[in-house]
């Protein structure tokens, strides 16, 4: 942990965001090379898992208010880490927050299949976010067809 400049309560908590975001074991570094670049360009982490944490709302979507909501978990408002842990993160996650992989990406967002769309710029995350919406808009509108 000293290696990489943070404590343990940081790694671990670190590792505990990466946990809830991974879906693919693959990613796990990738996920965590998103966070240390944002750390060391004072970014917020913008960690959708941070902003629903001590909130009842497992399995359900996040809204833009939980996005906005104020609590020290809440990396939409808080620059930095959480002040601990939000899930007790397995030891690949603990490893990818040790390890994370030499990219220089800022961004990430779900292809709505468990794995995740990579970038570099805002404009670049944009235009994931809007093919993320376009194909959850298209599969809530199939499920409606089928009931």
């Amino acid at each position: 942990a000293e290696k990489i400049g943070m404590s343990e309560n940081e790694v671990l908590t670190l590792a505990s965001i990466i946990e809830k975001e991974a879906r693919v074991d693959e990613e796990r570094d990738m996920i965590s090379a998103v966070y240390h670049n944002r750390l060391k360009k004072n970014m917020r982490l913008q960690a959708d898992p941070t902003s629903i944490y001590g909130v009842e709302k497992m399995g359900e979507e996040i809204t833009r208010r939980d996005l906005k909501r104020r609590t020290p978990y809440n990396t939409y408002v808080i620059k930095g880490l959480p002040p601990g842990p939000i899930a007790a993160p397995g030891i690949k996650s603990i490893r990818a927050a040790l390890y994370p992989a030499d990219v220089k990406y800022l961004y990430f967002v779900s292809k709505n299949d468990g794995t995740h769309h990579f970038s570099v710029t805002d404009e670049e995350h944009l235009e994931a976010v809007a093919a993320y919406r376009k194909a959850v808009n298209k599969e809530n509108e199939e499920k409606k067809k089928a009931n």
